[in-house]
């Protein structure tokens, strides 16, 4: 595939950046069963002796990653709060001090919050699901809009779920771009709203001479913003597999 030549010809010097849900993994409706499809660790593994940078960078806590993903691939959970990176862990010096906040507004959503909402507590972070119950995202959006503005947290939109975050400013779009400083090709595949920052980072890559690709995973959930900023698109996580290991 020749958008895929500029990565493959000095892979030293290039980055591949990946979201996990509905990019490795396929959409579930419980988020604790979500699972990679079988291969992806051994070629992520892979990938990882031949490239610069390979890196899975999602909303998921790090506990999750670490339990899914082989400890060769680089971990950034939370949207960039915590990370493993060469084998070092590290939290975001910012995010610490919201633990007690984020405790105190996860118990309140478990008491007072809509009755049938499923909460995951992500450490630093708390996340809102109505997947199950999706005739609750109007009374989900109230609670946790309300619960934003009484915590200080900032309230972030995502598949089927609401995300309450610490005012803290990292995204997918930041860590790419720190992580991808020095390379001569970056390439990131996602297909959430989420990873709308990430794209937006390949493109100011792009504007200081790196060659970027911007790859959309479509799936029935996938952002229309994400497939429409798209260089290329793929059909699902399989999609993903299959370009992968052709920069193989």
């Amino acid at each position: 595939m020749a958008a895929l030549d500029a990565l493959r010809r000095d892979p030293a010097a290039t980055g591949l950046f990946l979201d996990f849900d509905g990019t490795l993994s396929p959409i579930v409706a419980v988020a604790a069963d979500a699972r990679a499809l079988q291969g992806t660790g051994e070629l992520l593994t892979a990938l990882g002796e031949r490239y610069a940078v390979v890196a899975v960078v999602s909303g998921r806590p790090l506990a999750f990653l670490d339990a899914h993903l082989p400890p060769a691939v680089e971990r950034h959970g939370l949207y960039g709060l915590e990370a493993v990176v060469d084998g070092v862990p590290a939290v975001h010096p910012e995010a610490d001090a919201w633990r007690g906040v984020i405790d105190d507004v996860d118990a309140s959503a478990r008491t007072d919050g809509p009755a049938g909402l499923d909460v995951e507590h992500k450490g630093l972070s708390l996340t809102l699901h109505y997947r199950r119950q999706p005739h609750l995202a109007d009374a989900a959006q109230r609670w946790a809009a309300a619960a934003a503005a009484r915590s200080g947290l900032q309230l972030r939109p995502a598949k089927m779920s609401l995300e309450l975050h610490p005012p803290v400013d990292v995204d997918k779009g930041s860590i790419v771009e720190a992580r991808a400083a020095g390379l001569s090709a970056v390439a990131y595949i996602g297909d959430d709203a989420g990873d709308l920052p990430a794209f937006a980072a390949l493109d100011r890559l792009t504007a200081r001479g790196v060659h970027t690709l911007k790859v959309a995973v479509r799936t029935p959930d996938a952002s229309a913003a994400v497939l429409d900023g798209a260089d290329l698109q793929v059909d699902g996580p399989a999609g993903v597999l299959a370009l992968l290991r052709q920069l193989l």
